[in-house]
């Protein structure tokens, strides 16, 4: 029997120019160029690197999003994913992390059995780092997140994982179905291959909506649905021009770096 994997990855904006709306306090993704999201992409090359070493293994790809982020799928399946499935309907749009998580786990449940799930950390666009867990919890299997380093047995149930702490790691041993949650340092992506994007753009993809996934749209997906309430929404402010300090000695250095500072109010 074939172990299974899900991958869930989200397609992000591309730009530093985010422009949000300020009506709803949600980002504008129309006309803004997309990518996997990096952390992601960690993920599903750990997954893949369970198929090189097991060839017995499938993986899943599932991401929601608008039409566009089909595009997402052809790139995992190009990188050697299996399948992809597309959460896709205006009855989703606008979930925050809650009802996303909704959404995802109605689709795991729908697509039946399961051996691992495999998520990023958080999302370049988001930084919530919710949804996986909250997948998880709504599964109801164990999650361990942040993970550096993975490593499963031969009998594909028992696994070790360094899970990364600000201050060092924690060694932690889980047994499948479980839910985990990669950081970058866990590996670094593949590329996909030309035979790997003709095989992808070739197979059939489903797009699920909020019918098939059997969810209520008024209470557990969409804007109306979710229970996040965004007080404020803004890009930074751009950093201003840096300064040069030059000099023919470290005291000259010194001496002009103690005059700026003063003059910045900092000392």
């Amino acid at each position: 029997m074939a172990f299974k994997i899900i991958v869930c990855a989200k397609q992000v904006p591309d730009t530093n120019e985010i422009k949000i709306d300020p009506i709803k306090k949600t980002l504008i993704r129309e006309g803004v160029p997309s990518i996997l999201n990096h952390d992601d992409a960690n993920a599903l090359e750990e997954a893949l690197k369970i198929k090189d070493q097991y060839p017995d293994t499938h993986i899943t790809v599932i991401t929601m999003g608008p039409p566009q982020a089909k595009d997402l799928l052809i790139e995992c399946m190009a990188m050697g994913a299996d399948d992809g499935i597309l959460l896709s309907d205006r009855a989703l749009g606008g979930s925050d992390t809650w009802a996303t998580s909704n959404a995802i786990a109605a689709a795991i449940g729908k697509l039946g059995g399961f051996d691992l799930i495999f998520a990023g950390r958080q999302a370049i666009d988001g930084d919530t780092a919710q949804v996986g867990p909250q997948i998880a919890e709504k599964l109801g299997i164990p999650q361990v997140t942040y993970v550096a380093d993975f490593s499963i047995d031969s009998d594909m149930k028992h696994i070790t994982v360094h899970r990364a702490l600000e201050d060092g790691y924690e060694i932690i041993k889980i047994e499948t179905p479980c839910m985990l949650t990669a950081i970058k340092e866990l590996n670094t992506p593949r590329h996909m291959s030309i035979g790997g994007i003709f095989d992808a753009v070739k197979k059939d993809m489903p797009v699920w909506g909020a019918k098939d996934l059997g969810v209520d749209t008024d209470r557990e997906v969409g804007l109306e649905a979710s229970p996040t309430n965004v007080y404020r929404s803004f890009t930074p402010a751009p950093k201003g021009k840096g300064i040069v300090i030059e000099g023919d000695t470290d005291k000259e250095l010194a001496d002009r770096l103690l005059i700026n500072l003063k003059k910045k109010h900092v000392i």
